[in-house]
């Protein structure tokens, strides 16, 4: 079953189950992807979907940090339930551990000796484990590592 397809079906099943979060969490995402198809013209494909489940995942971390600064812990919990069920149709991110092995993999197979050469390791790390590695934490691992 398609990915698209499956957040509908989890919708319903969201419905039967009385799970607003979950219902409401779905809904917002299968109406982000029935707009990409609608105003931007596009086919909808899983890759599709998984570029706005990760979108839709980085908001909301974004807006947990946010609140949490405020002091807001309501929301903080409103957003950590709805990033509950957006990552369960995400692929498992790596670990600091498996990043940090597989950024001294890419440094060793690029040759990267310098920090300068820093944008070229973020391009290839992301084009190699796309979807599954965090930007953010492979930013810090390369400056430690090339420092």
């Amino acid at each position: 079953m398609a990915l698209y397809e499956q957040l509908q079906a989890d919708v319903k099943q969201a419905m039967l189950a009385r799970d607003e979060v979950a219902r409401d969490t779905l809904r917002m995402l299968v109406a982000a992807v029935k707009k990409q198809e609608l105003e931007a013209g596009k086919t909808v494909t899983d890759e599709l979907v998984m570029t706005i489940l990760q979108a839709s995942a980085k908001t909301r971390a974004e807006s947990i940090a946010q609140f949490t600064a405020a002091g807001r812990m309501d929301l903080v919990a409103k957003e950590q339930a709805e990033l509950a069920v957006v990552r369960r149709y995400l692929p498992q991110q790596l670990d600091e551990a498996q990043t940090r092995a597989a950024i001294v993999a890419l440094i060793a197979e690029l040759g990267i000796s310098s920090k300068k050469d820093v944008g070229t390791l973020m391009k290839a790390a992301m084009a190699k484990h796309k979807g599954v590695i965090d930007g953010k934490l492979v930013q810090k691992l390369a400056g430690e590592l090339l420092a």
